[in-house]
């Protein structure tokens, strides 16, 4: 009985522990909740006539949607300086791209059907689909005139379409440029592949390219050396810039679920008359002039390039160009810009600009406030530019100058895709960057 009433007592005593624990719990949620409230409205609020005076100026600069009170709630909490994994969205989360290919379990058998995805200016970029797979092997590039049989470099420079993947995870230094050839994917699904620490894809006067889940990063400028483009030449470079990402003269280029980052120049830059591009679903970070959409303000024949930005995330550590357009058509559509320092969308040479569904996390930098840039241009020959905001979220005092004509038929040229809810780029760019992918199981 002396034992009964020994266990009954502590028992109880731990029911009135855990009772005082679940009480201070909710005293503590509580007061954060209290205390969260009173921080998103302001620190001013130690009488009544301050607090009257905080709601005057609270509805001044009221927002009329509740919906983007709640995104930037959560901006703030889950998206400040990190991405969150939400792998387990990975079918219908409304990417057509990824709802396409993605809930596939069967995906490594089924790899090309990837080429049939595609959306935007770019969506007829086929790479290799039509030809047979390449598997890389050696990540090494010791010989860039004749590189060995298993290399990338190899896979790259050949006249037939091929669709190349990975044996292994590999980092990949190249020593100079990867000149490619044209019909050819890179598919990084599966494995761990990064292209590092030297050279980096170039993508001179050659068609349908795809370029698929890669990570490149820390690309350097290299040249003045021979370079094999093809099996049959190979001939002088001069210094490259050291982009991520080059597109010289290119056409029907599809760059997509990529890392790109800390490179000697721009992250992707497309010059030269290139055109017919889908820039989506990557990841950008750590890096000033991010791309380079145009060659110069004289050279006119980048008027026929058309570039579709979708589904992109721009992330920590950027600063300016998210795209920096010249001349042609430029579709932005359903990116998540989470940080920039200078601007984000600038140009110069009459480009039209079509922003729709695009969420805008101004930085806390009060000047930095503006989506927008015209570069070097005064404002009398800026205003008739087709540029507008359609649809866009705009967060933290984000906001886009808009100019030229609104009317949807001036946007014919820049337009690409029905672009979606600004309230579903969250789920949408949830993917950006390379994939974790596994056999036997949707990625």
């Amino acid at each position: 009985m002396a034992v009964s009433l020994r266990w009954f007592s502590l028992g109880f005593v731990l029911l009135l522990l855990f009772v005082a624990v679940m009480a201070g719990v909710r005293e503590a949620v509580s007061d954060a909740r209290i205390i969260e409230a009173e921080h998103s409205q302001s620190s001013k609020n130690s009488s009544l006539a301050g607090r009257l005076d905080e709601v005057d100026e609270l509805n001044e600069h009221a927002v009329d949607n509740p919906e983007e009170v709640a995104s930037m709630v959560e901006m703030t909490i889950r998206n400040s300086t990190e991405r969150r994994n939400l792998g387990y969205l990975s079918c219908g989360t409304g990417n057509p791209i990824d709802d396409c290919w993605r809930c596939d379990p069967n995906w490594q058998q089924h790899r090309k059907r990837l080429a049939d995805c595609g959306i935007g200016f770019g969506r007829n970029a086929v790479g290799g689909r039509e030809g047979r797979f390449y598997v890389v092997t050696d990540p090494g590039d010791d010989d860039a005139v004749n590189p060995r049989p298993g290399t990338l470099r190899h896979a790259v420079i050949q006249e037939e379409p091929l669709w190349i993947v990975f044996k292994r995870d590999m980092v990949i230094t190249l020593k100079q440029e990867l000149l490619m050839n044209s019909f050819k994917t890179i598919d990084g699904r599966g494995v761990n592949v990064h292209i590092a620490n030297g050279a980096c894809i170039t993508i001179q006067y050659v068609t349908n390219i795809i370029i698929h889940g890669l990570h490149i990063h820390d690309c350097k400028s290299t040249g003045n050396a021979m370079v094999r483009s093809s099996p049959s030449h190979y001939g002088w470079r001069t210094m490259a810039d050291g982009d991520g990402v080059s597109l010289f003269g290119a056409s029907h280029v599809w760059v997509d679920h990529n890392s790109i980052s800390k490179c000697a120049d721009g992250l992707i830059d497309a010059i030269m008359g290139s055109t017919a591009i889908t820039i989506s679903n990557n990841h950008f970070a750590h890096h000033n002039e991010v791309m380079l959409l145009g060659h110069s303000d004289s050279y006119t024949n980048d008027k026929q390039m058309q570039v579709t930005i979708a589904y992109n995330h721009f992330g920590e550590g950027l600063i300016q160009r998210m795209p920096r357009c010249r001349h042609g058509y430029f579709h932005v559509v359903n990116n998540d810009y989470t940080h920039w320092e200078m601007y984000a969308i600038g140009g110069s040479a009459n480009p039209t600009i079509n922003s729709q569904g695009n969420r805008y996390l101004a930085p806390t930098n009060p000047f930095a406030k503006e989506v927008t840039k015209r570069v070097n241009t005064a404002e009398g020959m800026w205003t008739g530019w087709n540029w507008r905001s359609e649809g866009d979220m705009m967060l933290n005092g984000a906001y886009f100058t808009p100019s030229g004509a609104g009317a949807s038929a001036n946007y014919a040229k820049a337009s690409s895709l029905s672009a979606k809810s600004s309230s579903m780029v969250g789920s949408m760019t949830s993917g950006a960057g390379p994939l974790s992918c596994r056999r036997g199981r949707e990625c």
